[in-house]
């Protein structure tokens, strides 16, 4: 896969989870999960963390990491999709080291994260030529036509014309994993969004997926994480040069 570059978005500041991305978790920093699986499947010098934190800089060292850069001011604020963060990354490498065909973006979040996944993605994309974006996705354990929401302490329906039809009967929805997302790099040049890229979703079971916003699902990660490591035996790791 040497025409694939690997950007992780990490910025420093969460407002949820103080330090989320390098919190430890499962006895490990949250950003040494995923970069565990991606050194699996790459070289050092094909991961870039795109960071504006020094604590994560000096953390993805220890993993023999080199961090090229510290994003710039404009593109480390709360409001900065993740696109125009990838889109720098991507200009800076392909200007000091090489061009690319593909990028992975994978987020210090993925905790549980499986690089046979991305293979996977990486066979769909080279595969076929209309599709610029594979990412995880995960079905809705419950059919969101019948979704609820509350108005004025009642319970009302989003779409209460499907009240009345059969749960076999209703067309099966599925949700953004936030576990990957590999983009033809031309799709990035041209600042497109997932859905401008012709995307096809990489359908993961939802035991496979954990996306870890607030408190409540750091908890239930570390459960995971914990029952996982009982059946494996988990140590240091370092990426190639």
């Amino acid at each position: 896969m040497d025409d694939v570059l690997v950007v992780v978005p990490a910025r420093g500041g969460s407002k949820r989870i103080c330090n989320k991305n390098i919190k430890n978790i499962g006895g490990w920093p949250m950003i040494s999960w995923p970069l565990r699986q991606l050194s699996t499947l790459f070289k050092s010098g094909r991961v870039v963390v795109s960071t504006d934190s020094q604590k994560i800089v000096d953390l993805v060292k220890k993993y023999n990491l080199d961090v090229p850069f510290i994003r710039p001011e404009e593109l480390s604020g709360d409001y900065v999709g993740t696109m125009p963060v990838v889109s720098h990354a991507l200009s800076w490498y392909e200007r000091y080291v090489q061009k690319v065909k593909y990028i992975l973006i994978v987020y210090p979040t993925a905790v549980i994260l499986d690089y046979t996944n991305i293979l996977k993605a990486y066979e769909i994309i080279t595969n076929n030529s209309l599709c610029g974006c594979v990412f995880s996705a995960a079905h809705f354990a419950a059919p969101i036509q019948r979704a609820f929401y509350e108005k004025n302490g009642f319970a009302s329906m989003i779409s209460p014309e499907y009240l009345s039809v059969r749960s076999q009967d209703l067309e099966e929805s599925f949700y953004d994993a936030g576990q990957f997302y590999l983009f033809r790099s031309e799709c990035v040049r041209q600042q497109k969004n997932l859905l401008d890229s012709n995307p096809i979703m990489l359908k993961l079971p939802r035991y496979e997926v954990i996306d870890i916003d607030t408190h409540e699902d750091f908890i239930f990660a570390e459960f995971v994480l914990n029952s996982r490591m009982k059946e494996k035996n988990i140590s240091e790791f370092q990426f190639e040069s």
